[in-house]
């Protein structure tokens, strides 16, 4: 006999089932005039901090640029701040699909409403911190997106590259 509880069950059992099959690394287009590349304004103050600690200055990566925006994007959309966002849209997949060059490292951040002060909040957090000093890394894609659906607050996303 098959009660409530094993009919949810069994439910539940099949939607993850399927969920597992699925993932998307497909890049998210911002909504019209809510997303903005800021990454000549993020450069300048990520490479100060890079020269005043002895590390070379990063560039402009455009894969990095489009991972940003892609990340922005996914957390605008979803009103929430997350690295992983959708199935299958974990970190390292969306890098390999975004072809950004590895090893690579991911700041997000949400409410600030501009680079320099997105930049403070990361230059506070000792692992974020850590992200944007790193010796490996070379490229940099920085972008902020805000979506009327989840209240207009800035969702930024920072990728550093190899």
């Amino acid at each position: 006999m098959l009660t409530r509880r094993t009919f949810l069950a069994a439910s539940a059992a099949a939607i993850a089932a399927l969920a597992a099959g699925c993932s998307t690394t497909s890049v998210l287009a911002p909504s019209a005039g809510t997303g903005s590349d800021q990454t000549a304004a993020s450069l300048a103050l990520v490479n100060k901090l890079r020269a005043e600690r002895g590390l070379p200055p990063l560039a402009i990566d455009r894969q990095a640029q489009r991972a940003a925006m892609d990340q922005a994007s996914r957390m605008a959309s979803a009103g929430k701040m997350e690295h992983n966002i959708g199935l299958g849209a974990n970190f390292l997949k969306r890098m390999k699909g975004m072809e950004v060059p590895l090893p690579a490292a991911e700041n997000i951040a949400v409410g600030q409403s501009t680079a320099a002060a997105a930049f403070d909040a990361w230059y506070r957090s000792p692992r974020h911190l850590t992200n944007m000093l790193g010796a490996g890394y070379r490229g940099l894609g920085v972008a902020v997106v805000s979506n009327p659906a989840s209240g207009n607050r800035p969702y930024w996303a920072m990728v550093l590259s190899s």
